[in-house]
């Protein structure tokens, strides 16, 4: 008898840790749906890297904070391939915004980061949670952030989405179980093009700052992540409600950098 083919969904996949996250669930076997915003051509070169790893994949436009196109996303997904097994919430966005500058802070930074960052990770959750119950079990993997714990990095209104989210991930943990575990994953610093452009010029300046100050000496890359996010979800099945911190030491260094000048 052959085991059924699992289904991965990875919102935010076309880049970043989503990306690194969608060929890591390739290469255990899963076919894997990609959901992007703006990143078409990204999406669809993640496609073609999933397909030559000899699995399935599909790339849809599909805005997570839209309720509708969460259910149309899970749908497709169902449509495609008839069950869904896991979901990763890597959707997210920021305002890069000095701590100090709260005029900045509008209600529209507010509304569009907590819509994406927190009610975006729950759409899709609640629409994954029948497909998933009728798969027989699942698992959710929420992307957060130790700026949830540090209160530090691009700007207020992100660090308090994502305390938001790691709550999220305790409240659908004890909600879903037992069929469907939840469990989320803290980056620190990540390297990359999104950090990147956030910070400006002040990237390397912070990049290096962190690389002398963390215990582990190095700041985390896209792989680094999607590592943890998968340890999650094929290791011990008996792992619910809990966020995995990866980040080269951050939370216990006590060290500070400045965003901006």
């Amino acid at each position: 008898m052959s085991l059924p083919q699992k289904v991965a969904i990875v919102t935010g996949g076309g880049t970043g840790v989503g990306r690194a996250t969608s060929l890591g669930l390739a290469r255990l076997g899963y076919h894997v749906m990609i959901n992007y915003s703006r990143s078409r051509d990204e999406a669809e070169q993640t496609v073609a890297e999933i397909e030559q790893l000899g699995q399935q994949g599909l790339a849809v436009l599909a805005d997570v904070a839209d309720d509708a196109a969460c259910r149309r996303l899970v749908a497709d997904t169902v449509s495609a391939w008839g069950r869904v097994d896991v979901l990763v919430n890597c959707a997210g966005t920021t305002e890069f915004i000095p701590f100090d500058d709260l005029d900045r802070v509008t209600d529209e930074v507010w509304d569009r980061l907590y819509k994406v960052n927190v009610v975006g990770a729950f759409h899709c959750a609640r629409a994954v949670r029948e497909p998933m119950q009728n798969a027989g079990g699942g698992m959710i993997v929420n992307v957060s952030s130790v700026a949830a714990q540090l209160g530090q990095g691009s700007s207020i209104p992100y660090c308090c989405t994502k305390a938001a989210l790691d709550n999220l991930t305790v409240s659908l943990a004890r909600t879903l179980a037992p069929q469907i575990r939840v469990n989320g994953v803290a980056p620190g610093f990540i390297a990359g093009r999104w950090t990147e452009a956030g910070l400006g010029a002040n990237y390397d300046r912070i990049k290096q700052s962190y690389e002398k100050s963390l215990p582990l000496g190095r700041v985390c890359d896209p792989e680094d992540v999607a590592a943890c996010i998968l340890s999650l979800i094929s290791g011990s099945l008996l792992v619910t409600g809990q966020t995995l911190t990866v980040d080269s030491g951050m939370m216990i260094s006590g060290f500070h950098v400045k965003f901006s000048e």
